[in-house]
């Protein structure tokens, strides 16, 4: 029986300072607007009422409720498909090298000089410096910043923002500033949006000798500190299909 408010479901804390807005924005443009409780299972009769379900927080069972969207035919904002491209670190990997970014090597054995120690599923599970890890990759010479590339498509474009972090693997993740789309990078970032199916993705870059490394790919980022506030809500509510029976 079809309705005519469209339901969107979000796994996020009503009160993130991004989300929570895009949601109010959205409740202005007519839709019913819902927040999941992050890092608990969402049951079937909560996400078979949805047209829409928006993922913000990577746990497992966030994965759990992308997966039964998929096999159940809810529209998703970054589908569980697109998710575990992402959350399966060398498969991300290899979408970034498909889409043209260098990236670090990988060994499965754990080296005797700096590097850089990464679970399979980035899953909760931040990488170490030094450390162990289920695969290994070489501290590449950069300066200690990240540079964190944001794409939305907000259904007509492709709107991106850099903000620049001190990187997690020294400390805190401490916000430098906000930084300078480089057309190289979003360019392949827009490959990487139509490749996999993606609606918006936080890719981490990092100069090394004055060229870009992509070193990660986050699918369920904050979008903290990029003013692309208007493009969530557009991106969101042109996933919302025009209606299910």
């Amino acid at each position: 029986m079809e309705t005519d408010v469209r339901r969107i479901g979000i796994i996020c804390p009503p009160d993130h300072d991004v989300f929570g807005p895009v949601a109010s924005r959205l409740r202005d443009r007519g839709f019913d607007v819902d927040f999941l409780e992050p890092g608990v299972e969402i049951g079937s009769d909560a996400l078979d009422e949805l047209d829409l379900l928006v993922n913000k927080k990577v746990r497992w069972e966030s994965l759990d409720a992308l997966e039964y969207a998929h096999r159940n035919g809810i529209a998703a904002w970054n589908d569980y498909v697109a998710s575990m491209v992402f959350l399966n670190r060398l498969s991300q990997l290899a979408a970034l090298e498909a889409v043209g970014f260098d990236v670090p090597s990988v060994s499965p054995e754990r080296p005797a000089t700096e590097h850089v120690a990464k679970g399979f599923m980035d899953v909760h599970q931040d990488p170490t410096l030094n450390g162990d890890g289920d695969f290994y990759q070489p501290l590449l010479p950069f300066d200690g910043t990240d540079h964190k590339y944001y794409a939305v498509d907000d259904g007509s474009e492709v709107r991106m923002a850099v903000a620049r972090f001190e990187s997690k693997l020294f400390g805190e993740r401490e916000f430098v500033g906000r930084g300078r789309v480089d057309p190289a990078v979003g360019e392949r970032i827009e490959r990487l949006l139509r490749f996999t199916g993606a609606s918006a993705l936080g890719v981490d870059v990092i100069e090394v000798d004055g060229q870009p490394h992509a070193v990660d790919v986050n699918p369920a980022t904050s979008f903290r500190r990029t003013g692309l506030e208007d493009a969530l809500v557009d991106s969101i509510a042109t996933a919302v299909p025009a209606g299910r029976s």
